[in-house]
């Protein structure tokens, strides 16, 4: 069975935290990484190449990522998931499964393109997830040979609906219907019956990530 296949109806946890989080600290994220496996978790999600090697301790597929230390202040307007092509080869050297980018058409830091990612990761025998904000990035890093195409990005960037604090339900709807690539759905996922609505609409996986393992935003929720 294909990872991709293994990853079919299945929950992804993204297990990450900002240096200057208290999870961030090694044991701690190896611990929740552990955590999220013996709820059900079937595959990682996380960032950097110390939490690549970690999950790979694990027995289920690893997205990998990277992300700056501090975002930046115009985070919306910028690449900055998987940003460069040394960033991706990181990645690949630490032994993520799946590599996950940022799929919008963005200049990127080092003047490479979107096809020169997805050629690198698979040249590498490793999968490419393009993580998009809108329609037309999808569509289009599914032509360009994408694996998998995350909703990752809607509503988090300037081309794309300002988010609101549910799924983009409208966005993986029309990515299912218009592509036969896996269609992951990921960002503002709170409720068990999000995730049953996106498998009913053909999402391939679902992947949760504050929901589960940002107990700092899940504290906020119940504040307000």
């Amino acid at each position: 069975m294909t990872i991709i296949e293994k990853l079919r109806g299945k929950i992804i946890v993204s297990s990450q935290a900002m240096p200057n989080e208290p999870f961030y600290d090694e044991k701690c994220m190896l611990a929740m990484m552990q955590s999220v496996i013996n709820g059900g978790a079937e595959g990682l999600r996380v960032a950097g190449v110390r939490d690549v090697k970690n999950a790979k301790r694990f027995n289920v597929p690893v997205i990998g990522l990277t992300k700056p230390d501090i975002l930046p202040q115009n985070w919306k307007s910028v690449v900055y998931i998987t940003p460069t092509l040394d960033k991706v080869k990181s990645l690949i050297e630490a032994g993520a499964d799946i590599i996950a980018f940022d799929g919008t058409s963005r200049p990127r830091p080092d003047g490479s393109n979107l096809e020169q990612i997805v050629e690198l990761i698979h040249t590498a025998k490793k999968l490419a997830m393009a993580d998009i904000s809108t329609f037309e990035e999808g569509v289009k890093c599914s032509d360009i040979g994408a694996d998998i195409i995350s909703t990752t990005l809607a509503g988090y960037t300037d081309d794309s609906i300002p988010c609101k604090d549910t799924p983009d339900f409208e966005l993986l709807e029309k990515l299912v219907k218009s592509t036969s690539k896996p269609i992951f759905l990921e960002g503002r996922v709170w409720y068990p019956e999000e995730v049953k609505k996106a498998f009913e609409l053909g999402a391939h996986s679902v992947v949760i990530g504050s929901a589960i393992t940002r107990p700092q935003l899940i504290t906020k929720r119940f504040i307000g």
